[in-house]
């Protein structure tokens, strides 16, 4: 996991180590595709929370993250007890999208995949996407530099 950051220091990058466990292995004997969506989810999940983005401010503000695309790209395969690393990058723009850059690393530094997903921050209540969600997340995180948004 990316260390802590000074307070004035804006970064929009994180990282988590995950072990590849046995369930996570198909019958060709590498990890199921499906596994390294969960990998990128399991980042981004860190990434978010690491910035106070918690269930707790989730139902308190009446937002959550949804998923609008994901892609991947396999590059290498993963096996059993690989230890990895998954890098989550926060990318925010105009309008109601933005964007999460997953890149899942091997111990050998090689790129085992490659995940670009596009996001919408959701009112739950009025259920549809609300405008400018790098400018309404830098209200409610205690640490909105950690996802690349300067504090309000």
């Amino acid at each position: 996991m990316s260390g802590p950051c000074d307070a004035a220091e804006v970064q929009s990058q994180f990282s988590v180590r995950v072990t590849v466990r046995s369930y996570e292995i198909d019958s060709l004997g590498h990890v199921n595709h499906a596994v390294y969506h969960q990998y990128g989810e399991h980042a981004r999940s860190e990434h978010l929370l690491a910035a106070g983005y918690t269930m707790a401010a989730q139902r308190a503000s009446g937002t959550g993250v949804v998923m609008l695309e994901s892609r991947i790209r396999y590059l290498r395969e993963l096996t059993f007890g690989e230890e990895v690393e998954v890098t989550s990058d926060i990318e925010f723009g105009t309008g109601k999208a933005f964007r999460i850059e997953h890149v899942i690393l091997r111990a050998d530094g090689g790129q085992a995949a490659e995940i670009s997903c596009v996001f919408g921050l959701f009112d739950t209540n009025a259920r549809r996407l609300l405008p400018e969600p790098g400018a309404r997340l830098a209200e409610l995180l205690d640490r909105p530099e950690l996802i690349g948004i300067e504090p309000v």
